[in-house]
């Protein structure tokens, strides 16, 4: 019987490293899937949480805003497209649109209960990065969740309440106790937190040898 490990992701949805990161580690899970049964939960972290709810405008503006300009702007989408293309992503930058990511992360922490969670991850990943939608509308959000199998008026019932709210924001502080300050960071079994989009071989290391460190400690109870 294989043991069971958890591993907890704190990303943001538009990261264009969180999308990467979790490319590399489904790799890794893939070579380590005859020797754990690897537990993934998504934990919201927002990049921008000052970034006006309800509205939205091209990545380019807000990258140009923190990077100092256009000339950097494009330098860095053209950077991570091409980083992207090398894990089987190919990116629209050009038509990505930035917004508040507080609704999709409640959507995200409503999917953990009925097991969609990763799916929906996948496809609002794609949405933001690929479709350019604006993964901070209520509609678009519904749209995504019943792609994946979710109830569309449910969900839309479930984004215009208060529910999930605090979760959510009671997640964020335990990223900012945590000193989780970049994403995505890894955490596995909720001691070893790995920061960063690592390559597949760094994140099946990290694995195999927390499981040698389980087998050691259980040997010397």
């Amino acid at each position: 019987m294989r043991p069971s490990l958890t591993v907890e992701i704190w990303s943001d949805l538009v990261c264009p490293w969180c999308y990467i990161g979790k490319r590399r580690f489904e790799m890794a899970a893939a070579q380590l899937r005859d020797e754990v049964d690897l537990q993934v939960v998504y934990r919201p972290y927002q990049l921008d949480p000052t970034a006006s709810p309800g509205t939205s405008q091209p990545v380019i503006e807000a990258y140009a805003k923190k990077f100092g300009g256009h000339e950097r702007a494009t330098e860095i989408m053209a950077h991570v497209t091409e980083i992207a293309a090398g894990e089987g992503l190919t990116f629209h930058m050009d038509k990505a649109l930035r917004a508040n990511t507080l609704l999709a992360h409640r959507l995200l922490f409503l999917a953990e209960g009925t097991g969609q969670q990763d799916e929906l991850e996948e496809r609002l990943l794609k949405a933001y990065f690929v479709d350019g939608l604006d993964i901070g509308s209520p509609d678009v959000l519904a749209d995504c969740a019943a792609e994946v199998g979710m109830n569309h008026d449910a969900v839309r019932a479930f984004l215009e309440s208060n529910d999930g709210v605090a979760e959510v924001q009671a997640m964020l502080r335990v990223a900012a106790e945590a000193e989780i300050t970049a994403v995505p960071t890894f955490v596995f079994d909720g001691r070893w937190s790995v920061p960063g989009a690592q390559d597949a071989e760094t994140f099946v290391n990290v694995v195999r040898r927390l499981l040698q460190r389980r087998s050691e400690e259980t040997l010397n109870v």
